[in-house]
């Protein structure tokens, strides 16, 4: 089978990391299963396991796609990435990368293709693998610290309660973005991701 696309969502594995900021990616992935899982029309199909990776496949608007979890924790990201598109030829041009953005508050996303890594070690590990950082990019925000000493701890930190309820909402809308973007193309798919404001929470006094 032909494949269109591989879309990957970066985080680290093991439940100690499940709720982490660094981990929005995996959320994405998981809620993305999680859909096409409990639609007919979209095809789920559970294809591997390995020690580097967890690999499925969807129909998304009409094209074939692979979806991953890399397992090789943040740094290593790379490995699986490539590897994958190394088995099922997908070039560098058709990777979709969903991952944590410091850069952009709690609740906003950006997509957009190439560009700089912004010191994410995932992006980095992606492109030095691929050779090339000509992949899109579905960056989620989560803010930064007040400090930049901060940071390595801030990412493996657990979102919130409050913040888990924007996290949820972030990552139906990329997948509605990404969704959008194999129907239409990548301007529709920009518009809404970088337009998309979470619905109000209210929290518990």
């Amino acid at each position: 089978m032909e494949y269109k696309a591989l879309i990957a969502g970066l985080g680290n594995p093991g439940p100690q990391y499940a709720r982490t900021r660094h981990n929005i990616g995996f959320m994405a992935v998981d809620a993305l299963a999680d859909m096409a899982g409990s639609r007919k029309s979209m095809r789920y199909k559970k294809m591997e396991i390995s020690g580097d990776f967890e690999l499925f496949s969807i129909n998304m608007a009409g094209n074939n796609i692979l979806v991953t979890k890399p397992l090789t924790y943040m740094n290593l990201s790379g490995k699986a990435v490539a590897a994958i598109c190394g088995r099922f030829s997908i070039p560098v041009s058709d990777v979709y990368v969903i991952h944590d953005e410091l850069d952009l508050p709690c609740g906003r996303m950006k997509f957009k293709k190439g560009g700089g890594n912004n010191g994410h070690r995932g992006l980095e590990s992606i492109q030095e693998k691929l050779g090339s950082p000509n992949f899109f990019r579905v960056r989620v925000g989560i803010g930064r610290p007040e400090f930049s000493s901060q940071v390595k701890d801030y990412v493996l930190e657990e979102f919130s309660t409050q913040e888990m309820e924007t996290a949820a909402q972030m990552t139906q809308a990329a997948i509605k973005g990404l969704n959008l973007h194999f129907r239409r193309g990548q301007g529709p798919a920009i518009q809404f991701i970088n337009s998309f404001v979470p619905d109000d929470i209210e929290t518990e006094p």
